[in-house]
């Protein structure tokens, strides 16, 4: 490249940068003033394009490749910080103060988590939701997968039945919620009276109201699963398939011989997804039983949030009972637990591949 040329694209880059912050720092100064212009998103769109421009042609700026990189990154980098970084920093700080949803008067130190570990709702949330993890851990990847290989056999109208099952995960959980309320305080309760004479709802009693949780859980999460397997074994290879047909394998032997263990990847994706996905549970729960469910005597105490798992205990801790601090301790131990369980699941699925 000539002198001339180079000096050009410099000035032309500098042009673009200059002008690209002016427009910027403009954009900004009429948004704080509360300027009743209109243009100041233009103004903010051309001078951040101005500026990636600028960056770009500048010619003897080190390392340019790398720049660029980052100047196309920024604005996923950007909302990344902005909805995931600083509201986790943010959050532990909240937690070590009084806050209370606008402003802290004073840090208190450990004190939120001392005080939530003496509570014995808090304590049964934990239990409940760790007993919710595991059961639909399990029973949705196995439903799932059996639902994938119907949908993946050789049966007429495949893609109805894909459909069908995926059908309720497109449901909102609130929805959801509402529509199996109806089904287990009304539908069913008709039945069993007709059956039994007795007309107690599945809602009724915490032991069965927490096994409907699981069952509308595993209705709504199953279908979602089902996909996910059904590209894991459409992608196993034929030829092996055929393979272990001429050797004489039955259909028991090729999918525990061969089709399970080349979806090995699939199968830690999908524990995965269910592990976290039943953690944070929480719309279903608040809209099926809210919670409610006695339980007599834990840690020499009565409860009524017998059915009240981890998400929607922080939720009712900071919203209902308006304690911000509290509420934010415990979403960052929540957290601590989610981000623990998942890094020790994805680590030991892992090893199980290579294993297989």
């Amino acid at each position: 490249m000539s002198t001339q040329s180079t000096a050009g694209r410099r000035i032309l880059s500098l042009i673009l940068l200059i002008g690209g912050v002016c427009l910027l720092v403009g954009a900004l100064i009429l948004d704080f003033t509360g300027s009743p212009l209109t243009f100041r998103g233009p103004m903010l769109i051309i001078g951040a394009v101005a500026i990636i421009v600028g960056a770009y042609l500048y010619p003897t700026v080190k390392n340019h490749r790398k720049i660029i990189n980052v100047l196309f990154l920024f604005p996923l980098l950007f909302t990344f910080a902005v909805t995931v970084i600083i509201p986790l920093v943010l959050g532990v700080f909240y937690s070590l103060t009084d806050w209370n949803g606008i402003r802290f008067n004073k840090f208190i130190g450990l004190e939120n988590y001392t005080t939530m570990f003496n509570e014995p709702s808090f304590i049964w949330s934990i239990l409940i939701t760790i007993l919710f993890v595991v059961f639909n851990m399990i029973l949705v990847n196995v439903v799932g997968f059996l639902l994938a290989l119907l949908c993946t056999s050789n049966l007429k109208g495949l893609g109805f039945f894909r459909a069908s099952y995926f059908l309720p995960n497109l449901i909102g959980g609130i929805v959801l919620g509402y529509i199996w309320q109806f089904v287990f305080n009304n539908v069913l309760t008709e039945i069993t009276e007709k059956i039994s004479g007795n007309q107690a709802s599945i809602l009724s009693t915490t032991s069965t109201a927490f096994a409907g949780i699981i069952v509308v859980y595993i209705w709504q999460y199953a279908g979602y699963i089902m996909l996910i397997y059904i590209t894991g074994l459409t992608q196993v290879p034929k030829d092996v398939l055929e393979a272990s047909q001429i050797d004489g394998a039955n259909r028991i032997q090729t999918l525990f011989k061969i089709k399970i263990p080349m979806i090995a990847s699939t199968i830690t994706i999908c524990t995965f997804l269910t592990l976290t996905s039943a953690f944070k549970q929480f719309d279903v729960n608040m809209a099926l039983t809210n919670g409610s469910g006695s339980v007599a005597d834990f840690m020499g105490s009565y409860l009524t949030n017998g059915t009240q798992m981890l998400a929607l205990n922080i939720y009712n801790t900071a919203i209902s009972k308006d304690n911000y601090a509290m509420g934010q301790a415990k979403a960052v131990f929540f957290f601590i637990i989610l981000a623990v369980v998942s890094l020790v699941q994805v680590r030991i699925s892992n090893k199980k591949e290579v294993e297989m």
